[in-house]
C-alpha cells in the first residue's frame, strides 16, 4: 500500500515524497480514507506511529477541495491540544504537509502575549492548533469565530481530562458549530474517553491498531529499587556506568526537577529542566537545546510526556512514578520511536508500590526487576504484579518467650509482632472527571 493508493491529491503526496515518507502506518491507512469520506472518527494508536498524519493529511485535502475561503477572526478547522508542546509540534507537522497547498496555519496556546496571536487571527486561518484555555480566551475577546468550521479534532483528548481541562472541552462544545465531522486521536482509550466520545460524536468509526494501554514493544524496561533518599545518587552513578549521552528523566513536581538539575549542574552535568511554571520561551530553548544535543540531560514534569518527537532518543527515565498509571505509557513512549529501540529505567521506592502496581496491572506486564549493588533499599519495596495485586513475604510468627515477658500479645495461639506494618492498600485510580454536555438531537450530514 502506498500513500497514492489512499486517495491524497498530487500536493500531499509531493510533500511526503519530500520529507520522507514512503508507506502508510496501520493508523494512516485505516485513518485517511474514513477522514477522507467524512466520517466522524475515534482512533487509538501507540505513541509514534503517525496519527498526526493520520488526520492531518486527509484534512489538508478536504479543506483545499472544499468549502468557501476563510473569513476574518475565523477558521475552518481546529485541532485541540492538552500542551503548548505537543500544539507546537503538531502545528509544525501540519505545516510540513501543507507546503504545496494555499491554505494558512497557526498555533495559539497561553504562557505567551495574546496580543500577536488576535492579530495574526484578524485575517483568519485554515487551520488553528490550540491548546484549550487559549482557545476559550480568544473566543472571548471576539478575536475568533467558530461559525464557519468545519472539523473539529481532538489529539491526546485523555491527556486533556488528566490534566483538569474537562470543564474547558464543555465550554468549547458549546461555541462549536453542531454540523461538523470530529476527529479523536489518543494514545490510550479509557472509559472516560469513551463517554466523553458519546457525547461529541456522531456515530463514529472505531480503530485500535495496537492493544489497549499497551507500552510498544520496541522499548526494554525494567525497574531499579532504591531509597527515596539516594534516587539522585543511583541516577549519577546509573549514567555514569552505562555512558549515557542523551537522557529525558521524569520527575513528579516542579520542585523536584529543580531540585535535579542543581544536583547535576552542580557536578558538571549538563542539564536543564522544563516544567509549567517556566515561561514558555524558556521551555522551547531547553527542548531545542536537547534535540540539538547541546544539553545532555533533560529534566520535565509530565507537561512534556506528550508533544517531544525527538528522533533516535535512546533513554527515559522514571526518576519519580506517575500519579496516573496511562502517563507511564506515554512517557516511555518518547523513546522506540518510528521503529528504533529504546530503554526505559525507573527508579522506585517503596512508597511508589501502589503506583508500580497500577502500571503493571494496566500494561499487563510485571516489570523486572534489577538491584543495582550499594543501592539496595533499606526499605525493601514490596513484590507486584500484572494482576494489580501487592504481594508482602510473611513474616515468621515471633516464639513466646519463656519468661512470659512484654513485647507481644497473645492472639489465637499465634504471637503478633506489635510494631509490625499494616498490609499495603491496593492502588486506587485516581477518577478523572468527564464534561457533560447538554446534547439535543444531533442534525444529520
Amino acid at each position: 500500500m502506498t500513500f497514492a493508493t489512499l486517495g491524497l491529491i498530487e500536493p500531499l503526496l509531493r510533500a511526503l515524497e519530500t520529507l520522507g515518507y514512503q508507506t502508510p502506518t496501520p493508523v494512516q491507512a485505516q485513518a485517511i480514507p474514513a477522514v477522507l469520506a467524512g466520517r466522524d472518527l475515534m482512533a487509538a494508536a501507540q505513541t509514534g506511529t503517525g496519527k498526526t498524519a493520520g488526520f492531518a493529511l486527509p484534512l489538508l485535502q478536504l479543506l483545499t477541495m472544499e468549502g468557501p475561503k476563510v473569513a476574518a477572526n475565523s477558521a475552518r478547522a481546529l485541532i485541540l491540544c492538552p500542551t503548548r508542546e505537543l500544539a507546537e509540534q503538531v502545528h509544525a507537522s501540519v505545516a510540513e504537509y501543507a507546503q504545496n497547498l494555499p491554505l494558512t496555519t497557526y498555533a495559539v496556546y497561553g504562557g505567551v502575549s495574546i496580543n500577536p496571536q488576535m492579530m495574526k487571527l484578524r485575517k483568519g486561518v485554515d487551520i488553528l492548533v490550540a491548546t484549550p484555555g487559549r482557545l476559550i480566551d480568544l473566543f472571548r475577546q471576539n478575536a475568533l469565530k467558530l461559525n464557519q468550521l468545519q472539523t473539529l479534532v481532538l489529539d491526546e483528548a485523555d491527556r486533556m481530562l488528566d490534566l483538569g481541562f474537562s470543564e474547558e472541552l464543555a465550554n468549547i462544545y458549546r461555541m462549536l458549530p453542531k454540523k461538523r465531522q470530529t476527529l479523536l486521536f489518543s494514545a490510550t482509550f479509557s472509559d472516560e474517553i469513551r463517554t466523553l466520545a458519546g457525547q461529541m460524536l456522531n456515530d463514529p468509526l472505531s480503530i485500535e491498531v495496537s492493544p489497549r494501554n499497551v507500552a510498544a514493544n520496541t522499548v526494554k524496561q525494567w525497574v531499579v529499587p532504591v531509597d527515596k533518599k539516594r534516587k539522585a545518587e543511583l541516577f549519577v552513578h546509573l549514567m555514569r556506568k552505562g555512558r549515557w549521552k542523551q537522557v529525558l528523566v521524569f520527575a513528579k513536581t516542579r520542585n523536584g526537577v529543580d531540585a535535579l538539575v542543581d544536583k547535576l549542574q552542580g557536578l558538571g552535568i549538563n542539564a536543564d529542566g522544563i516544567h509549567g511554571d517556566k515561561p514558555q520561551a524558556t521551555r522551547q530553548r531547553a527542548l531545542d537545546r536537547f534535540k540539538s544535543s547541546e544539553v545532555q540531560i533533560l529534566v520535565a514534569t509530565d507537561v512534556a510526556a506528550r508533544g517531544l518527537d525527538i528522533e533516535d532518543l535512546p533513554m527515559v527515565v522514571n526518576f519519580d512514578l506517575p500519579i496516573v498509571a496511562e502517563d507511564y505509557i506515554h512517557r516511555i513512549g518518547r523513546t522506540g520511536r518510528a521503529g528504533n529501540t529504546g530503554e526505559a529505567i525507573s527508579l522506585v521506592c517503596a512508597d511508589e508500590v501502589n503506583m508500580l502496581s497500577a502500571i503493571e496491572m494496566l500494561t499487563r506486564q510485571t516489570l523486572t526487576r534489577k538491584m543495582e549493588q550499594d543501592f539496595e533499599p533499606e526499605h525493601r519495596v514490596p513484590d507486584t504484579d500484572a494482576s494489580g495485586q501487592v504481594v508482602k513475604k510473611p513474616k515468621k510468627p515471633k516464639k513466646p518467650k519463656a519468661s512470659g515477658g512484654g513485647g507481644g500479645k497473645r492472639n489465637l495461639g499465634k504471637w503478633v509482632d506489635s510494631g509490625e506494618s499494616a498490609p499495603v492498600e491496593p492502588s486506587i485510580k485516581p477518577v478523572r472527571k468527564v464534561p457533560v454536555f447538554n446534547t439535543g438531537p444531533r442534525k444529520k450530514k
